[in-house]
């Protein structure tokens, strides 16, 4: 794959990766096991260093945070108290609690006032959106959360590693622009695609590492929208707009049609009324 840097917007910060990883987990907050933690934090942060995206120094502190708190944990209990050279000072395991317990407060407060905000946008008139906002698109569910997207390329990257060897030689036939080319070119077949219909035919890991940079550039230029109809649900995409084949970067056309349709796509007839706009 030939190299292609993408810089995406991830709004989402490493509280909001542990609120995502302790929801999965279906556990509360307090009871949380912070060495199993630790263990999924970190599988998160070495999977986007392999799929090249730019991590946040906040990432590389909290990490570094939980890996000190895994080190206390694997201490004997008489131990834990105080480590030899450390001055005495807040448990650091209770520390974290209190600031994700606060932040998840924070985070249920912005979604009740955005209810309301929306709630008031249908009862009163509103001033126009700006000529250069793109016009919402209308989805049937909410918008699927970067960590969705990286935990349903893990499962696909897990799968191929099944599959095939771990040194699979570098593969130049899928590049990130060609692959956005690809994503518009289905969207514009069907109104919608599932993320396994999309991603699961693809026999090799440059393909699926391609796709998904393409993806996410596709997602920050706001071609593309991703929403699951339920929590932790099948994924979906959906197409915002149709976009200019000179809005799109350097080499996003792919004359020589290496951009392979996957195989399996199949048109959505279904319609959902209740949807979210985004």
């Amino acid at each position: 794959m030939a190299e292609y840097k993408v810089t995406f917007e991830v709004f989402e910060g490493p509280l909001d990766l542990l609120l995502y990883l302790i929801k999965r987990q279906e556990v509360d907050i307090y009871e949380v096991n912070l060495t199993r933690l630790a263990d999924q934090f970190l599988e998160y942060l070495e999977l986007m260093r392999q799929l090249d995206l730019e991590v946040a120094g906040e990432f590389i502190v909290m990490a570094a945070t939980l890996l000190y708190i895994k080190s206390r944990e694997l201490l004997p209990e008489d131990q834990q108290s105080l480590v030899e050279g450390e001055e005495e000072g807040p448990d650091p395991r209770w520390e974290l609690i209190r600031q994700l317990v606060e932040y998840k407060k924070f985070k249920d407060a912005a979604v009740q006032l955005q209810e309301l905000e929306r709630h008031q946008e249908s009862v009163f008139p509103h001033r126009p959106p700006p000529v250069r906002d793109l016009e919402p698109v209308t989805l049937p569910g909410p918008r699927a959360t970067l960590f969705d997207l990286l935990t349903a390329v893990q499962q696909v990257l897990q799968r191929l590693a099944l599959r095939q060897p771990p040194a699979e030689i570098v593969d130049d036939r899928w590049t990130v622009p060609g692959q956005m080319q690809l994503i518009l070119r289905v969207l514009s077949d069907r109104p919608r695609v599932s993320f396994q219909a999309l991603f699961g035919s693809m026999q090799h890991r440059a393909e699926v590492v391609a796709t998904f940079l393409a993806l996410l550039e596709l997602m920050r230029l706001q071609q593309v929208a991703a929403f699951q109809r339920e929590e932790f649900g099948e994924i979906e995409l959906i197409r915002r707009e149709p976009v200019a084949v000179e809005t799109l970067p350097s080499g996003a056309v792919d004359p020589g049609g290496t951009a392979r349709e996957p195989a399996g796509l199949e048109t959505p007839s279904d319609t959902d009324s209740s949807a979210t706009p985004v």
